[in-house]
């Protein structure tokens, strides 16, 4: 068996781990990295502390507009998928990496595994919702998460080919919660308490890229009567210096972003959390901890079903009394996303299937 796994952004990194080392073990993995998360910030140090191996493809595509950056990754992941052949090819989520890679091996006739298949935001102004939709189409493999992922293909009349596997966020979050034990340090250098904090993070275009939006998150963001964390992405950096605004709460601080690792101590040790990153809300529920979404909808709908998740959408007043109201109590809540072994499952699937 061998298999071209495409990977470009953070949050792929973490969910191709745990996947790599069971396909790695049943057979041949060939890791593509696209170069759509290129500083070291964002990607080197997550195959770094992840364990990770190292990509045997770098195509440093690097930051263009989404139509440039999909069309560049489409022709350089062809060149890589002529010259290796391989039974399958393997792609996470919703990135521009994820539709290339899907586009390139369906033209080519390769069979296509699509992991955390079935997600739906119901927003096609979210690019991520366009890519998700779209490799979903092509794919021969359509590895749920949950039952309501599984509930969406079958709206849309993708029936063959689909298997719910549980969430692979889940195997990467019980192994990468081991490791943060004995290397996560983070906390120690911040002026912040254990279960006293809020942790934010903010990175989503529909919120950067419209100022209106923006603003009405860092109104909030600079009203928080609680300290706060915020590892900020760099692109959001660009568009708060585009926009005219800053940070200028004393409760909230601003800090480079960080590891994996760091990222997980700082979600376990929240009070609660603010996002509008998709894995991120995932982990919130998998870590405990209240999670309140500034987005319109999410595509972890379960996360909100169980109470463990509230969206606020870009609303300043809404993100504020949820930060003085909201609580969770976890005993309640079953644990949907599957039993932490979905690596085995998926990899066992494409097996029997080639």
């Amino acid at each position: 068996m061998k298999v071209v796994t495409v990977v470009g952004a953070r949050p792929q990194f973490i969910k191709a781990a745990p996947v790599s080392r069971v396909l790695r073990a049943e057979g041949e993995e060939i890791l593509v990295h696209t170069g759509q998360h290129y500083d070291k910030s964002m990607s080197d140090v997550f195959f770094e502390e992840l364990e990770i191996p190292v990509p045997e493809y770098n195509l440093h595509v690097g930051s263009l507009s989404h139509g440039a950056q999909t069309g560049e990754m489409l022709k350089k992941v062809e060149e890589v998928l002529l010259a290796e052949k391989p039974d399958a090819l393997l792609v996470y989520g919703d990135t521009n990496s994820t539709l290339a890679g899907a586009l390139a091996a369906a033209k080519l006739h390769i069979p296509v595994a699509h992991v955390e298949a079935g997600l739906r935001s119901f927003n096609r102004r979210m690019p991520e919702e366009v890519n998700r939709v779209l490799t979903d189409h092509i794919s021969q493999w359509l590895f749920c998460p949950t039952d309501t992922a599984v509930k969406h293909l079958a709206k849309e009349g993708i029936t063959e080919g689909v298997h719910i596997v549980g969430d692979v966020m889940l195997d990467a979050f019980n192994y990468n919660t081991q490791l943060a034990e004995g290397k996560a340090k983070i906390l120690s250098s911040l002026p912040v308490q254990p279960k006293s904090y809020a942790l934010i993070t903010l990175h989503r275009a529909e919120n950067t890229d419209d100022p209106v939006r923006l603003k009405a998150i860092v109104d909030a963001i600079n009203q928080l009567p609680i300290p706060a964390i915020l590892p900020l992405h760099p692109r959001t950096v660009g568009k708060l210096r585009e926009s005219g605004l800053s940070i200028s709460n004393d409760n909230v601080h601003v800090i480079e972003p960080v590891g994996y690792l760091d990222m997980i101590q700082l979600e376990f040790q929240a009070k609660l959390i603010l996002t509008d990153s998709g894995g991120v809300q995932k982990e919130a529920f998998f870590a405990q901890v209240p999670c309140i979404t500034m987005r319109d909808e999410t595509e972890w709908t379960e996360t909100v079903t169980y109470g463990a998740n509230k969206v606020v959408g870009a609303n300043t007043d809404l993100i504020l009394q949820a930060v003085s109201e909201f609580t969770v109590d976890f005993s309640h809540i079953p644990n949907v996303f599957g039993d932490g072994k979905t690596a085995e499952k998926l990899v066992e699937i494409i097996k029997r299937g080639l």
